[in-house]
């Protein structure tokens, strides 16, 4: 066996998890490897809903406008189309992904930056590009084979795919960002709850020009409601864009209790034309693949020295868009944790709030995306689908819903209730960005979580709540326009304050002479203040006195708060950042009130 290689962190796969904590980790200056058992990145569009939280992400990783090079923009999504097929009848019509005149608002006010369509195979090359040129080792074919830990170490064996050398890399921590079927969760025993294999779905990647049946009303996809459509897969033939208008992935369901599906080209061919409605298509067709629906997630998301993230711990169906968005959002919290542990400025106690803080994440999308698929039940129902297991007995159920009749009316009446209903897969605004973290790492102020005044998975509440995440609003930084979340991130804390608040400042310094790690401190007020409060909108939404403080963590979340300026500002600051990185030995437990009672 080789030589033992040396790192501080080894990430275990390459998707949107793996690239993410590498690109990260990569601007943090931590000393990392990527190993892969591929030769390269992802070959096909799989995931591709890119959300704000995501893209908030790449902005503070510096990728955002590559990234949007890349992807189709907000308004190319805008309608989710229920048809026939393409060419046929629509049946009915969804404004989406925050399009609506009514919701473009909500997304343009939680965040400076724009959801879009960006397929995992443009993504990933993204990523991993940052990463190398930040520092990461990438071995490609280079396959995990198992591991072991010690107090200090986890020593991992992997293969060399090429030469089949078997050889270990010891690293101080083990990220496990190796998929769906990962062997890293596999061999340190987390526990898996839910169900794999729920349904399975045919993946189709064609290239064919729709562009006289999609221009007119742009999406990124649209469901076909045919017989057959039910069976399987994820409630309906979907016919999903990949670059507009010539490129597509055609999805179609299929009974797994026959065996998975092997398709011919052929075969493909007549379903993509199918889907259309088009017999005379010319389609080429670029790869077809199965796949299965599944309910599963861990019930943490760590064993010692080893932390796991993406489809590794929360296997779920693509509907609502959450998967890779979710993953980005794991390695998000991680990294930086793992960041300060390294550089021995937070006690590895740090570590254990990952799992707290994500996995009821991870817990919740699963169930959300399966529950979008049962969506799909009462449209079928409205339609007439369900009425008759002989197709052409449903299709001229499907025709009978436009009579003039009573019944006919009811049926529309309960179409169009539950189209809008798919707004909880299409529009979920809430989903996406309400996440609301209970750890270690956040410190309580004191205050009662703020209640949802609207649907909270419907829409955003923004909110300086310890634990949520920081609220966005425009101000003016050294004369340029930035967003509030401009002056956090980069790995750093961050400490928001205004008029008034200078004793904040000298509190920021006592935590450096204390543990070493600096903080940011920023003044937002009027002119004269390190950042202008354009719109007085930072006022409003501070939810503290100008001379408080709000304290955010490297991943754009609240930390603490305090509610307005104290005498013993310095104790209570160093005694928070005691709390929070798990430093607390020698603390003067006045000041521990003092936090509390803030």
């Amino acid at each position: 066996m080789a030589n033992m290689i040396e790192t501080d962190a080894l990430i275990v796969g390459s998707g949107p998890a793996g690239a993410t904590s590498a690109a990260l980790l990569g601007m943090y200056g931590v000393k990392h490897i990527l190993v892969t058992k591929y030769g390269w990145l992802a070959d096909t569009p799989r995931a591709h809903i890119t959300n704000q939280r995501a893209m908030e992400v790449l902005r503070d990783l510096g990728l955002e406008e590559k990234a949007l090079a890349q992807a189709t923009k907000q308004n190319l999504m805008a309608n989710n189309v229920f048809c026939q097929s393409l060419a046929g009848e629509e049946l009915g019509r969804l404004y989406s992904w925050g399009n609506h005149p009514a919701r473009r608002a909500d997304y343009e006010l939680a965040s400076p930056v724009s959801i879009c369509d960006l397929p995992q195979n443009l993504l990933e090359p993204i990523l991993l590009e940052a990463a190398g040129q930040r520092g990461t080792a990438i071995r490609f074919n280079t396959e995990f084979v198992d591991l072991v830990q010690d107090a200090a170490h986890v020593t991992a064996t992997v293969k060399d795919r090429l030469s089949g050398e078997a050889y270990q890399i010891r690293a101080k921590y083990l990220i496990g960002a190796d998929g769906s079927r990962s062997r890293v969760a596999e061999v340190v025993g987390l526990p898996m709850e839910g169900e794999m294999g729920r349904a399975g779905s045919m993946n189709i990647v064609a290239h064919v020009d729709l562009t006289k049946y999609v221009a007119h009303r742009p999406s990124v996809l649209y469901w076909v409601l045919q017989p057959g459509a039910q069976i399987g897969g994820i409630g309906a033939g979907v016919v999903r864009m990949v670059r507009p208008w010539n490129e597509w992935l055609f999805i179609w369901g299929y009974d797994l209790s026959q065996g998975e599906r092997k398709l011919s080209d052929d075969e493909a061919i007549s379903i993509v034309r199918n889907l259309v409605g088009d017999e005379t298509l010319d389609v080429t067709i670029r790869s077809t693949s199965t796949w299965t629906v599944n309910e599963m997630y861990a019930g943490h998301y760590s064993s010692g020295r080893v932390f796991c993230m993406g489809d590794a711990v929360h296997r779920h169906p693509p509907t609502n868009g959450l998967g890779s968005n979710t993953s980005i959002q794991d390695a998000y919290n991680l990294c930086w944790k793992l960041k300060y542990v390294l550089e021995n400025k937070s006690s590895p106690a740090l570590l254990d709030s990952y799992s707290a803080e994500r996995q009821p994440v991870g817990q919740q999308i699963v169930k959300r995306a399966n529950k979008s698929i049962g969506d799909f039940e009462p449209i079928f129902e409205a339609v007439g689908l369900l009425s008759s297991a002989d197709p052409a007995e449903a299709r001229r159920n499907m025709e009978a819903r436009k009579a003039a009749t009573p019944e006919s009316k009811e049926r529309r009446r309960r179409l169009y209730q539950a189209i809008a209903q798919k707004s909880y897969e299409f529009n979920c605004h809430g989903v996406e960005m309400n996440q609301r973290y209970a750890s270690a790492a956040v410190i309580a102020d004191g205050t009662p979580e703020p209640a949802f005044t609207r649907d909270h998975e419907l829409y955003y509440h923004a909110t300086t709540w310890p634990g949520a995440h920081l609220p966005h609003v425009w101000i003016e930084h050294h004369g340029v326009r930035k967003s509030t979340l401009d002056l956090a991130g980069k790995g750093r804390f961050t400490l928001l304050t205004g008029i008034g608040g200078e004793g904040w400042r000298s509190a920021a310094a006592a935590v450096e002479a204390a543990y070493g790690v600096s903080v940011d401190v920023v003044t937002i007020g009027p002119a004269g203040s390190d950042a202008l409060d354009i719109y007085a909108d930072w006022y409003r939404q501070s939810e503290v006195e100008e001379d408080g403080c709000v304290l955010v963590r490297p991943d754009l979340y609240v930390a603490w708060r305090a509610r307005e300026a104290m005498p013993n500002a310095s104790d209570v600051l160093v005694n928070v950042f005691g709390a929070l990185l798990g430093r607390t030995a020698g603390i003067d437990h006045r000041a521990e009130a003092s936090v509390a009672a803030a």
